[in-house]
């Protein structure tokens, strides 16, 4: 009757290696994805606002190169976020042909 008193044992050994191997297998993969996960948003971050800062900046240098007054700041505005908006399509552009091909 040796036999029926190490049941018990090898039942509780059984489910003891199967949640370490769970815990191995699952959790810590996740723990490592999200980690490359919070990377990945922080250089996402720090892109957006070096776009932000580099588009401010093209503002300024096409207000500057044109003559002075109220109508030509207005038309270098109206140059900036044109370029600012065919920038942002070419990069929608690429992206989607990107995601087609892989």
């Amino acid at each position: 009757m040796a036999g029926a008193s190490e049941l018990p044992e090898l039942i509780r050994e059984f489910t003891d290696m199967s949640k370490e191997y769970l815990r191995q297998e699952t959790l810590d993969p996740a723990k490592e994805l999200g980690r490359y996960a919070g990377f990945a948003v922080g250089a996402a971050l720090c892109f957006a606002i070096g776009a932000v800062l580099l588009s401010i900046a093209g503002v300024r240098l096409i207000i500057d190169a044109l003559p002075e007054g109220p109508n030509w700041s207005a038309l270098g505005y109206i140059i900036a976020t044109m370029v600012i908006a065919l920038m942002s399509g070419l990069l929608i552009k690429f992206a989607a042909e990107d995601r087609k091909r892989g």
